[in-house]
């Protein structure tokens, strides 16, 4: 049947959505005459309100409620405001229901969003019978259900904020239009309403914010003690200043600008200046903040600590070295007892000490040496009589020692024994073979240096060719030329080689010699076979024989030498030691006597104006009749023909100084406590100096 009811011209309906945004969604109104009504839903507030008394609104329930049972629809009573309801209202609207033919009731709460649809759905079942009973929850139940559903929302939304919005700078109105095919999005708001999903938008864009606001924070920061080495790294300057007046300093500097920015307004995280990432230099505003002055505090107590542990460093090396216990190679362990004290454990580690105890003891090491090379100076007449292989015997080293034993000098190295006799032999080494390398100031000897001086101040035509060869100033290096026929070369290369140590060095006279051998047993106009090579020069060459043919071949191979470097400037091949020698095969059946060959090898080397050696005695030879003497001799000859060259070159390189404008005659001692460069650079230096023709290392 037609109900009429007294409601024309009001809207049908309306959502949160609505409320004071009425005018953005469709409205439609109720409209004249008779509706259909297929039920009711009684409402009842059971929230305490102001001005109104409950029992009155039970009282005009129930009239209507007379008026309602009188058409005879479903009817279902509805608890309102039930999150704000009282107790005593909701059990006499309960006591209610049950005394009009036991209605239904529904708890609600339309600002919560509870049951309201259970209210609805409950009526619908009502009004068709064939639709499923409605099972009705209580509001403190369905309350549960409903915040576990929202908070289920709520995560999946804030997930799906979260994935997209990676910048505090997004707006609502872009960032909804990209959620809103979003599930997560299209849930939430059906639950919340689009208010609350733009605030937990805005929450996570004010987090973003902080989030970056706080890395630049903490890069500036970071910075902070940087800038301060770099702008205010002197105590002294800052140790009694006050925060405000460390400020004004620090605009004052120089590179203030690089370190800093002064922005118009300020706070700096207030300011477009959070968002320019390029530009990393310190809002100086921050100065005023308390993490920075705690920097500073820092930076201030740094640089005192610094002070202070410099000062410990300089007292400890004055106790180094006024402490009368700190010997040339004391131990740590024994020297620790005498100059450690309790004030140094406190600002350095033990570490640190020892680095400067070992620095302090090399320097107290060499200084003693030094003094004991002055003392084995001053008693030269020890080492008169000792044999010229300079290995003295126990006995000898005994008779040093005890005429020494009483001087300072030498117990002072008393913890370097080993060291101590080292210097000793090496002085003795020194006296028989006075070369720059035995020096007892290699590797800064005197000649050395003035050597360098002179090679660094001119560049010899000779040097800028490679050549000029003759004199060679390292005596310590042998090469040898081993020219023979059939395999005579190369099997004499091999046997010398096995007199050599695995490094290839000879020894001569008790000294180590660098032995470099090259067999040449083909024609010598090739290449190959050349006596020269831009890598190896020739000291002397070693001729075999043991026949006419290995004779001529010899011959020829000398002659043809001579001939390929025939006037050029540096022919000193003109001039190569030579030595021949007869190695006679065991056995040999050819016809050709010993005599005859002997005879022909005399002759030969009395032409070419070289050294002939007999062959060695038969029993102690070698496959080719050489013995371990016999190189010996070879070796010892081009030793001495190669010292004799460069005393040659020496000599005529004073000739060659006849004609200068100036000459000087310079005497330094190794070790003087002058330096070479202060004497000889003013006359380097000068514009008229040049290098002399004669080629001599030290004359200009």
């Amino acid at each position: 049947a037609a109900t009429k009811l007294a409601s024309a011209e009001k809207l049908m309906y309306f959502c949160t959505d609505q409320l004071g945004l009425e005018q953005d969604f469709e409205q439609k109104q109720m409209p004249d005459g008779k509706l259909l009504v297929d039920g009711f839903l009684l409402c009842i507030d059971v929230s305490r309100g102001m001005n109104r008394n409950f029992d009155e609104q039970l009282k005009f329930v129930s009239n209507l409620y007379n008026q309602l049972a009188k058409t005879k629809k479903p009817l279902v009573v509805v608890l309102t405001k039930c999150d704000e309801g009282v107790e005593r209202y909701i059990r006499d609207a309960h006591t209610f229901a049950l005394s009009k033919k036991n209605l239904q009731v529904v708890e609600t709460s339309a600002r919560s969003n509870v049951n309201i649809d259970l209210a609805f759905s409950t009526l619908v079942q009502l009004v068709d019978k064939s639709r499923g009973k409605t099972k009705i929850i209580p509001y403190f139940e369905a309350l549960k259900q409903q915040s576990q559903q929202i908070a289920a929302a709520k995560d999946k939304y804030e997930w799906l904020v979260s994935r997209i919005v990676k910048s505090h700078n997004e707006t609502w109105a872009n960032v909804s239009r990209k959620m809103q095919p979003s599930v997560e999005y299209q849930d939430y708001v059906y639950l919340e309403g689009t208010q609350k999903a733009k605030k937990l938008f805005l929450q996570h864009v004010h987090r973003l914010k902080q989030e970056h606001i706080e890395r630049r924070r903490k890069m500036y920061l970071t910075l902070l003690p940087q800038a301060f080495e770099a702008l205010i790294p002197d105590l002294e300057e800052i140790d009694h200043l006050s925060c405000i007046k460390v400020e004004k300093l620090l605009e004052t500097k120089p590179d203030f600008l690089k370190w800093f920015v002064v922005l118009e307004e300020t706070p700096w995280d207030a300011t477009s200046h959070v968002d320019n990432v390029e530009n990393e230099r310190i809002p100086f505003d921050l100065m005023e903040t308390q993490p920075a002055e705690q920097l500073y505090e820092a930076h201030l107590e740094k640089l005192r600590n610094e002070r202070k542990r410099a000062e410990m460093r300089r007292a400890f090396k004055e106790n180094l070295e006024t402490s009368p216990f700190i010997t040339p190679g004391k131990p740590w362990e024994e020297a620790r007892s005498f100059i450690m004290n309790e004030d140094f454990y406190l600002w350095l580690e033990e570490a640190i000490y020892m680095d400067i105890y070992s620095k302090h003891q090399k320097q107290i090491i060499e200084k003693a040496k030094e003094e004991f090379q002055e003392l084995l100076l001053e008693y030269s007449e020890l080492f008169y009589e000792l044999e010229l292989d300079a290995k003295p015997s126990k006995e000898k080293m005994g008779v040093i020692q005890d005429v020494l034993g009483e001087e300072q000098r030498f117990k002072a190295l008393q913890k370097l024994q080993a060291e101590r006799d080292a210097l000793i032999l090496k002085h003795i080494h020194f006296v028989y073979h006075p070369t720059k390398e035995t020096c007892p100031s290699c590797p800064v000897c005197v000649d050395s240096r003035i050597e360098q001086l002179l090679n660094s101040r001119f560049i010899r035509p000779s040097e800028r060719n490679q050549k000029n060869l003759l004199v060679d100033p390292n005596i310590d290096r042998l090469n040898l030329v081993i020219l023979g026929k059939d395999g005579l070369a190369r099997e004499l290369a091999n046997e010398i080689r096995a007199l050599c140590t695995n490094d290839d060095k000879f020894v001569i006279e008790g000294k180590m010699y660098e032995l470099s051998l090259r067999p040449i047993e083909g024609n010598v106009r090739l290449p190959v076979n050349s006596f020269q090579t831009p890598t190896f020069q020739p000291h002397g060459c070693l001729c075999l024989y043991n026949s006419k043919e290995s004779l001529s071949y010899v011959v020829e191979s000398i002659e043809k030498s001579r001939e390929s470097t025939m006037g050029r400037r540096d022919n000193h091949l003109a001039h190569l030691p030579l030595t021949l020698i007869l190695v006679n095969k065991r056995g040999d059946t050819s016809g050709e006597t010993l005599q005859s060959l002997l005879q022909q090898g005399q002759q030969i080397a009395s032409k070419l104006q070289c050294v002939f050696l007999d062959p060695a005695s038969a029993g102690i030879s070698y496959g080719r009749n050489i013995n371990e003497k016999q190189i010996s001799q070879v070796l010892k000859g081009l030793l001495d023909s190669k010292r004799n060259l460069n005393l040659v070159s020496s000599t005529s390189s004073l000739k060659d100084l006849v004609d200068v404008d100036l000459r000087i005659v310079m005497c330094l001692m190794c070790g003087d406590p002058f330096n070479a460069d202060d004497l000889l650079l003013p006359i380097l230096q000068s514009q008229s100096s040049r290098p002399s023709q004669g080629g001599g290392s030290s004359s200009v």
